[in-house]
């Protein structure tokens, strides 16, 4: 799909390099990067890889992500790359023995337009948010390491090394993206809680493989010596190997260790595996860190949580962080109160506590987790939310199913001229979108005090109704069903595609005063 207009890009802080130096170029860092460049945000990337790096790592994309991918203006290139999880065909040596599918496919919906995980290699997942990047303008700098940083109330100064020597780089706000054992996480001295455990451990790598199909993710799941699999990654030639190490057993890292793994505990002298691009040896990690936010200085990812692999939760968690952090650092720097950037670590420290225990609970059920898999819907990140958190005022005093703090749903209506129109597309932007059913709503939203460039109204004709040739008609009810709402509803969705503020009709003056405390629209005149 073709992508928004994008805003110019502001003038450079006076005194700045840049807005914002974000530390890391992962899925976090990357996702940061293209929604700050999409809003006109200045902003640097670095990283301390010479170049980007080939390994699958987190090879799923959940629901909720592919909504995010929707709004970036990628979700198309991530579909045509990406495919759905294999049929997993399960072995006992050279005999099948089971066959059964990670999750249960599900047909989209008007609310739901992506309800199945996609699976694209994380290396393939950055690349294509790197050529997103691009085409906004940006790139980011590899080769260039973080070696520490200072900061006052003013500003973050980065310290870079580059080439063999040094630079500074002055930025009015910092994003460390770096991963589990984040340069930046250590220079705060924010600690890292959780545990590690070395009983627990598993071989990753990618190769090619001859002598097995790309049609099936194949799994020995009582081989000798432990569970190993080799799954087909697409938009590549390349399986995914996964091999289970008993205590004590250290692998070498060679071009080798592959197929001699798979020779002791498969036997199949028909299979051939061989030009690995990407070796790690993986532990079981569960960690938090205690803050996301020290001054002018946060951490997203990565380098703010990880995650047992059960679930695929982690680089889903990680994009979520950048997502939420972007719009709140657009506002805070076009003016917004400082404080919407406590908001950050408020909401998505809780969020990450719970996918935590979700992905702890799987890798504990070991052999019963792909069933668990299959009916979590918490595994898809949809119905995470912010409910009870300082950005969810919700005033109706009988609210429906969905309240402040929910994902908004997509949804379609038709417009004057009998086009088809997406909610999502209208929400696709850097501003604020209320949402007004029935005629009272809309009047009341007409009445709003802040800039429409900051707030897009769409007002919406409850059942029959039309109140003018501006408003939508909705589609077999699907958005007032998607929503639980009624004629009279205001409803604010944020940038991030959560619902800020719920309220009747009458709370017209409720919304002005929100929008005051977390956009910079009080302060754009």
């Amino acid at each position: 799909m073709a992508g928004p207009k994008q805003e110019k890009p502001r003038e450079a802080i006076q005194g700045f390099d840049t807005a914002v130096l974000i530390v890391g170029a992962g899925p976090a860092g990357l996702t940061l990067a293209v929604d700050l460049a999409r809003r006109g945000v200045a902003c640097k990337i670095i990283d301390s890889s010479a170049v980007p790096k080939e390994a699958s790592r987190g090879k799923g994309l959940q629901p909720r992500t592919l909504e995010v991918f929707d709004d970036l203006s990628t979700v198309d290139k991530v579909l045509a790359e990406g495919g759905p999880y294999p049929l997993i065909r399960s072995y006992d040596g050279r005999s099948v023995v089971a066959e059964s599918y990670m999750h249960e496919h599900q047909l989209p919906r008007p609310d739901r337009p992506y309800p199945n995980i996609v699976m694209l290699p994380q290396w393939r997942t950055e690349a294509v948010l790197r050529n997103r990047l691009a085409e906004l303008g940006a790139e980011v700098q590899f080769g260039a390491e973080l070696t520490g940083l200072d900061q006052d109330d003013q500003h973050v100064n980065a310290h870079i090394a580059v080439a063999g020597s040094q630079e500074t780089v002055r930025a009015a706000y910092l994003v460390g993206a770096d991963g589990g054992r984040s340069t930046v996480r250590r220079s705060l001295g924010v600690r890292f809680e959780g545990e590690t455990s070395d009983h627990e451990r598993i071989l990753f790598g990618d190769v090619l493989a001859e002598g097995l199909d790309r049609e099936h993710w194949h799994l020995w799941p009582k081989g000798r010596g432990g569970m190993l699999g080799l799954c087909p990654l697409p938009a590549t030639e390349r399986f995914q190997f996964s091999a289970q190490l008993s205590p004590g057993e250290t692998p070498e890292e060679t071009g080798t260790v592959f197929q001699r793994m798979f020779d002791e505990r498969v036997g199949w002298p028909e299979v051939r595996l061989h030009d690995p691009s990407w070796f790690s040896l993986y532990r079981f990690n569960a960690r938090l860190a205690e803050h996301y936010r020290q001054g002018r200085v946060f951490l997203a990812g990565d380098a703010a949580h990880v995650h047992s692999a059960a679930g695929g939760q982690g680089l889903n968690t990680s994009v979520q962080d950048a997502y939420n952090l972007g719009w709140k650092l657009d506002q805070v720097l076009a003016g917004a109160p400082n404080s919407l950037l406590d908001t950050y670590e408020q909401e998505r420290r809780r969020v990450a506590a719970d996918v935590l225990q979700l992905s702890s609970r799987l890798h504990r059920k070991g052999a019963d987790r792909v069933e668990t898999d299959r009916r979590d819907p918490a595994i898809s990140q949809l119905e995470l939310n912010y409910r009870g958190g300082p950005l969810a005022l919700e005033l109706r005093p009988k609210p429906g199913a969905v309240q402040a703090g929910d994902r908004a749903p997509d949804g379609t209506c038709i417009d004057a001229c009998g086009n088809l129109v997406r909610l999502f597309d209208l929400f696709r932007g850097s501003h604020f979108t209320l949402l007004a059913f029935g005629a009272h709503a809309a009047e009341a939203a007409v009445r709003l005090k802040q800039p429409l460039r900051s707030v897009k109204v769409v007002t919406i004709a409850a059942g029959r109704e039309v109140f003018k040739p501006t408003s939508l008609q909705e589609k077999d009810s699907n958005v007032s069903r998607a929503y639980d709402v009624r004629s009279g509803a205001l409803l604010l969705v944020r940038p991030d595609g959560y619902i800020g503020l719920a309220a009747d009709a009458s709370g017209q003056g409720q919304l002005d005063i929100y929008l005051a405390q977390v956009s910079a629209a009080g302060r754009a005149n």
